[in-house]
């Protein structure tokens, strides 16, 4: 059987039950024929709070599943009841007895992913083969942000420029009525709501 990559789509919160009940049944089932790899798509981000820096790894395609699996019936080709590429039926029964899968994300009939697709996602390591952990940064451009380390404590600015590999932000400030550009490591600022501004902390538009 040729066993091509889709994404799945899981409900929210759902992603390691689906892929579990999936690692499960393929045994249980015997369905190693038609289904292969399973992988919730995972990275390593670096934060520092409190002076103390620590790595977690998180999901980056949250409530989404890849699965290598054989979906389309190649001898059968287009099924004339529907007018679509025909899919294995046994395969499409496994996968909506898991509990949590919602669907395919392209669709009943999805495309499967290209193989450079499959690795961009697949690898997240350098040339030498060792994952790098990536600084936690979850500042936007435009974000509103008050500085709270560093010479410009107290300072509140707009994100303008965001480093994600470096955790670094170059962030507008006032000083002395002039707007000034700063560099900021991204655990030396905290995101503040427009509503929570004071008159004199609000960015003045240029």
């Amino acid at each position: 059987m040729k066993k091509e990559w889709f994404v799945l789509h899981t409900l929210t919160g759902q992603e390691n039950k689906v892929q579990k009940s999936i690692l499960a049944r393929v045994k249980l089932e015997d369905m190693g024929e038609y289904v292969g790899q399973c992988i919730i798509p995972t990275e390593r981000v670096t934060e520092k709070k409190d002076g103390k820096t620590r790595t977690i790894t998180k999901k980056f395609f949250p409530g989404y599943v890849l699965i290598e699996i054989a979906l389309y019936d190649e001898a059968r080709g287009i099924d004339p009841a529907t007018g679509k590429r025909a899919v294995i039926e046994r395969t499409w029964q496994f996968l909506r007895a898991t509990p949590g899968f919602i669907g395919f994300v392209g669709g009943e009939r999805p495309l499967p992913l290209r193989p450079d697709e499959v690795d961009a996602i697949l690898t997240n390591k350098p040339a030498d083969g060792t994952e790098k952990a990536r600084p936690k940064v979850n500042y936007n451009v435009n974000d509103i942000v008050k500085v709270k380390d560093g010479p410009f404590l107290g300072l509140t600015g707009t994100v303008s420029l965001v480093d994600p590999d470096k955790g670094k932000l170059k962030v507008e400030v006032s000083i002395f009525n002039r707007t000034v550009l700063v560099d900021a490591e991204y655990w030396q600022v905290e995101k503040v709501a427009v509503e929570e501004l004071t008159a004199d902390e609000a960015p003045v538009a240029e």
